[in-house]
């Protein structure tokens, strides 16, 4: 710890359409004691969840696939391969996902773990997101998925073995930081339980 001091001078809404993009103005006492004036962008669109169902006998993963408008914009790729994931939207994120899960992938769980919370883009973007994990099989299918049509959602589900999804990430079918880290980690977490 250096003792940093962040005194906010002002913030200014610049933009309100599905969250918030605010300027800050603010000062900062730096490491050498200079006193330093700053001014950025923020975007906050709330907190989030995402989860990564793993069928252990079957070792398979579900994902989605969807249009990210950004990534279309950057890479011309039209869907995205990710984790199911949710806002908020002053809900628990343990409730939150259950009911995402249930929308996008068509799969009804009732136990879900917590594993860990990330800022996935701490320089601009003020979203925590809280990542988990859960078990599941067909018998928890419910639905064909897919989204709520109302909010815009058109996803595939897919379900794939865990070590194809890694695969994907190294051949870059998978670009989505929250879903590399979850694939990451499950795949780390089942190869140490194996070893033990």
């Amino acid at each position: 710890m250096y003792g940093y001091k962040v005194r906010i001078r002002g913030v200014e809404t610049i933009a309100h359409i599905k969250g918030n993009q605010i300027s800050v103005s603010y000062d900062q006492r730096r490491r050498d004691g200079e006193q330093q004036s700053r001014k950025r962008e923020i975007y906050d669109n709330g907190n989030s969840a995402v989860i990564l169902p793993y069928d252990s006998g079957r070792k398979t993963v579900l994902l989605t696939r969807q249009l990210r408008l950004p990534i279309f914009l950057q890479d011309g790729v039209e869907r995205t391969v990710e984790a199911c994931a949710g806002k908020l939207d002053g809900e628990t994120p343990e409730r939150r996902i259950m009911k995402e899960m249930q929308e996008e992938l068509g799969y009804k769980i009732s136990n879900v773990q917590r594993l860990f919370e990330l800022y996935v883009s701490p320089a601009a973007i003020m979203e925590k997101t809280v990542f988990f994990t859960c078990a599941y099989s067909p018998a928890n299918k419910v639905s064909d998925g897919g989204g709520l049509k109302e909010e815009g959602e058109d996803i595939d589900v897919i379900e794939t073995p865990l070590e194809e999804a890694a695969a994907m990430i190294a051949a870059g079918q998978i670009v989505d930081a929250k879903t590399v880290v979850l694939v990451q980690y499950l795949s780390n977490r089942i190869q140490d339980a194996a070893r033990s």
